[in-house]
């Protein structure tokens, strides 16, 4: 059965019932036996960037669970009617208060554990001054010998960090695509 269970069809509020569908899929999926509706359930966009500054990033400590009063890059769900860069922009906005010039795609990783997908932007900071947003108790820039490394809020957060800071050092930034299981 999927780790995350739909109980009632959203349709006509049926009791879901979990087979394989009879269209040819091959997972289990939860389904509506009085209207046939089938209800598919896919990971999450989290969007987020790598804001940088002369040779600093910005990193904001969380002031919500889960992982309350740990640092972590701007980043949280994508919403509906936004891109990937919109909702990347919007999330270092909302969390930081930080002015960015969005660039190139980073990183990308998937969390198959939580179903979560994590997206990372590079974002060139504007200036230096910072507003935190209700999500964030703090804001500040670090360099990489200041990192709070064993204070990161997610795995993610520090892969995306270390890919970051290797590639800064080669002077060419790629794009990673990292499975986190």
């Amino acid at each position: 059965m999927p780790s995350r269970t739909v109980k009632h069809c959203r349709e006509c509020g049926a009791i879901a019932e979990y087979r394989v569908p009879d269209d040819g899929d091959t997972r289990v999926r939860a389904i509506c036996p009085a209207c046939g509706t089938i209800h598919y359930v896919n990971p999450l966009l989290v969007v987020g960037t790598v804001p940088w500054l002369d040779g600093q990033v910005l990193l904001c400590k969380r002031a919500i669970e889960p992982r309350l009063g740990k640092w972590t890059l701007p980043a949280g769900f994508m919403e509906m009617d936004e891109t990937m860069v919109q909702g990347a922009a919007r999330e270092t906005a909302e969390e930081s208060g930080a002015e960015v010039e969005m660039g190139a795609l980073f990183s990308t990783m998937s969390i198959p554990r939580v179903g979560q997908v994590h997206v990372f932007y590079l974002a060139r900071l504007l200036h230096d001054r910072f507003n935190p947003g209700a999500e964030s108790q703090e804001v500040r820039l670090f360099t990489e010998s200041d990192l709070p490394w064993s204070e990161l809020a997610f795995a993610t957060v520090r892969e995306t960090l270390r890919r970051y800071f290797d590639d800064r050092r080669r002077g060419v930034f790629g794009v990673h695509d990292v499975d986190i299981v």
